[in-house]
């Protein structure tokens, strides 16, 4: 089976976590494809090179001297080289960078990160650098272009033997200018490759373990999740417990390879595996996850006889819409309905937002709640077991935590819930210790 494996910055960080690199690499054959990020940080005060080069960018924009800086990154490198007894010439290569940077764009600037960190990494590894620039192709729009991608990948692949190192978080178009992703791209360029070679298995290596079921802030050594399932992993991710940029599941999905998410600095942790189906008879857990965020708006429009009449909803949603606000959620009722915003996202203008509805709709009632708190209860298996919902509403009242609103995903995956602030670590606490450990046998 074919593994791309893909190291984050905290896992290239220093020559000691390069050598943790190769142990992990060499102790698998089938790992024949290495993706890197830019070296990232070796400890808490330290920086990662991407923003050091981020900062070199706006220094060089506003005309502010960047030679400091330039020198920091520089020296990582160099240091990194020296450590590890490698041959690449750091000081020469890097000067060719500093010598383009005041005409270069922001991209190739930004890029270089994880262009010298791949050059170390393949040295050392023992593998041949392919430039990704030479083959994750964009078109002008952002977009990556997967047929030229998967062509000139497939080539490199026959071209280097069947092994190669690739840098993630860039590309370039087809006329060779450099093209970014995202922050966090380097999951994507990963995923890509993964899916382009007809992968097996795409093997993400971080600083944790895989998900966890909870957030270790505020519930006490929660249990890792051992399989999710790309669903519930979107669902969790979008309430913040995030370890795989969102936009890497897509290219595995699609094609149905599996993603594992696993610790470098503790190699032998099985992680989390990514994957949607699992063997027949296993033992799973009720609720994959439990996450949630703070500082949500609910706005409530009431009026007597508004499912009667057609376009009350939109009307108001097009309000947002001209403020460029974004909904998180719509829960309804017969002649009522909610809108669920981020506080930050209005703060700037709920008054004039709650006029504007005020003056389309003519609700007989408006109501502003701030300070409210998503909490997101997330699992595959609870559509299985009757009562859930109703157990996890009972617990939360017991405990004394009012419910402000409800609703459900399409799937019946999730199961979302509004507290007040002050109750979102209680209550997530009260759902864990009540059904965290709950296990189901699947069929």
């Amino acid at each position: 089976m074919i593994k791309v494996a893909k190291f984050g910055g905290s896992s290239v960080a220093d020559a000691s976590q390069f050598q943790k690199v190769r142990s992990i690499v060499k102790a698998d054959e089938d790992r024949r494809f290495v993706v890197v990020s830019a070296a990232g940080k070796r400890h808490g005060g330290d920086n990662k090179i991407t923003d050091l080069l981020l900062l070199v960018n706006a220094h060089v924009q506003y005309g502010v001297d960047c030679t400091s800086l330039l020198a920091t990154i520089e020296e990582r490198y160099v240091e990194i080289a020296a450590e590890l007894g490698l041959s690449f010439p750091v000081s020469e290569e890097f000067a060719k960078i500093v010598e383009k940077i005041e005409t270069a764009t922001p991209e190739y600037v930004v890029s270089r990160g994880e262009w010298l960190t791949g050059q170390l990494m393949a040295e050392y590894l023992g593998m041949p650098f392919v430039d990704a620039a030479d083959v994750i192709v964009f078109h002008h729009d952002g977009n990556v272009d997967m047929e030229r991608t998967q062509t000139r990948l497939r080539e490199a692949v026959l071209y280097n033997g069947g092994t190669f190192l690739l840098p993630g978080f860039y590309g370039a178009t087809v006329d060779g200018q450099i093209k970014l992703f995202k922050r966090g791209g380097g999951d994507i360029t990963g995923a890509i490759l993964a899916r382009c070679i007809d992968a097996g298995l795409y093997e993400n290596w971080t600083d944790v373990s895989g998900f966890l079921a909870a957030d270790p802030r505020i519930v006490d050594n929660p249990r890792g999740i051992h399989r999710i399932t790309f669903e519930e992993m979107r669902e969790l991710s979008y309430m913040g417990a995030s370890v795989l940029q969102e936009e890497a599941i897509f290219p595995v999905r699609e094609v149905n390879i599996p993603i594992q998410i696993k610790n470098t600095n503790a190699p032998d942790d099985f992680g989390t595996i990514i994957r949607e189906t699992a063997n027949k008879h296993t033992r799973e857990h009720l609720i994959t996850g439990i996450a949630g965020k703070k500082d949500f708006v609910g706005i409530y429009v009431q009026r007597a006889h508004m499912s009667n009449e057609v376009g009350c909803v939109r009307r108001a949603l097009s309000i947002l819409e001209n403020y460029n606000v974004s909904v998180e959620h719509i829960p309804t009722g017969v002649d009522s309905f909610a809108i669920v915003v981020n506080g930050d996202d209005v703060k700037d203008t709920i008054y004039a937002i709650v006029s504007d509805i005020q003056r389309e709709l003519k609700p007989d009632s408006i109501n502003v709640l701030p300070g409210l708190s998503l909490i997101s209860v997330v699992g595959r298996n609870m559509s299985r077991r009757v009562g859930t919902s109703g157990q996890i509403f009972g617990a939360l009242g017991q405990a004394g935590i009012n419910i402000r609103m409800i609703t459900q995903s399409s799937q019946e995956i999730s199961i979302i819930m509004g507290v007040q602030n002050e109750d979102f670590e209680h209550a997530i606490r009260v759902i864990y210790e009540r059904f965290g450990d709950a296990v189901v046998v699947s069929d």
